[in-house]
């Protein structure tokens, strides 16, 4: 099996994944509904809590993101969501939601634009809904959504929960879960965690799971009541993935050591800064040019446009030279770039591998 050294893997995720943590992944089993699972949940809870900026017990699934997607639309909507669209995973949760029989309405901008506060006023004056779904950082565009502004509309109406796809910002960029009063914020392992795929985590308010118990036929693997009592019993709700415990409890106290989530933000604030100097100096005389504007970047994955045709082109080209990057998502794979500057990345392992494009782009 071919190897490349770790800092060479930048897909907006799965994210590069430590050897240190990696070989947590090996310790052997343990029961499931015992002592020492037990003692591994409480472990986690602290560095969870400071994780998510909650009080809450926050939930751990064995299951993707997208299934805590479904856990928010089948506990925190009664009848009819308001969907905020800016890309592709903004599409996918107001999917879900038509799926699981709710009615959807949706306030869709272009690709790179993200909604912004007084536009979600309108839309809520307009149209009486009980909730509201919307993606913090958006993978396919690299838009980074206002969402403290955006959470002070939505509790500007009662009765109307927010619920959050934090998937590629948790971790990476501010989010304030019970500052900012989100009824849900659900992320993925393999995002900025830096994790292997294969978890889902969340916070929830208190509020979420009243209206929970209020919503009928809110499905059994994925109720959030139950998860939420397992967490306080410090339990499982179901038989976990043993071994991706492992990872997440080690990958924690990693990032406690290293300065806790106020640091991990600020590396990958200069992530995005070092992004964006090279895009200004160099990667503009290469035809490269930032989708999002200035103030709505996604701190964790930049999405370039680049010359029409060339995207799946320049990332082929950066593989024949050991790099991982990714093209642009769905409509924008062939005039796009994409590059997820997140997880255990550093500056200098993202300059170096800017060095390399602007070889490959001239």
């Amino acid at each position: 099996m071919t190897t490349t050294p770790f800092g060479r893997f930048f897909l907006p995720g799965p994210t590069e994944v430590h050897p240190d943590v990696l070989v947590l992944m090996t310790r052997p089993m343990i029961a499931h509904r015992g002592r020492a699972m037990s003692n591994l949940l409480a472990g986690m809870l602290n560095p969870l809590r400071a994780l998510f900026r909650t009080e809450c017990h926050p939930l751990i699934g064995t299951c993707s993101a997208t299934a805590f997607m479904e856990m928010a639309v089948r506990s925190g909507i009664r009848s009819r969501v308001l969907s905020l669209v800016s890309g592709s995973f903004g599409k996918r949760f107001a999917a879900i939601a038509q799926a699981c029989g709710r009615d959807v309405v949706t306030l869709e901008v272009a690709p790179g634009k993200t909604v912004d506060p007084d536009m979600l006023r309108d839309a809520l004056i307009r149209t009486e809904v009980d909730a509201v779904t919307l993606v913090h950082s958006e993978t396919s565009t690299g838009a980074l959504a206002p969402l403290e502004q955006l959470a002070e509309v939505v509790h500007e109406f009662d009765g109307v929960m927010l619920l959050v796809d934090a998937v590629t910002s948790l971790a990476g960029c501010p989010v304030e879960t019970d500052a900012w009063k989100l009824d849900f914020v659900l992320t993925g392992s393999q995002k900025a965690l830096a994790l292997p795929p294969g978890l889902a985590l969340a916070a929830h308010s208190d509020r979420m799971i009243e209206r929970a118990k209020s919503v009928p036929e809110r499905g059994g693997y994925l109720d959030i009541v139950s998860y939420a009592e397992a967490a306080e019993n410090n339990q499982p709700t179901n038989t976990p993935c043993v071994s991706l415990l492992y990872a997440l409890d080690g990958q924690l106290k990693r990032n406690e050591s290293a300065g806790g989530v106020e640091a991990r933000w600020q590396r990958h604030r200069e992530m995005l800064e070092a992004m964006e100097r090279w895009v200004d100096q160099k990667g503009h005389d290469l035809g490269m040019s930032y989708l999002p504007a200035k103030d709505r970047r996604s701190w964790t994955v930049s999405c370039l446009n680049v010359r029409e045709g060339t995207g799946r082109t320049i990332q082929h080209a950066m593989a024949d030279r050991g790099w991982t990057i990714a093209s642009g998502y769905g409509e924008l794979k062939h005039h796009t770039i994409r590059i997820g500057h997140m997880g255990d990345h550093t500056v200098s392992e993202l300059e170096e591998l800017l060095g390399v494009l602007e070889e490959v782009a001239a």
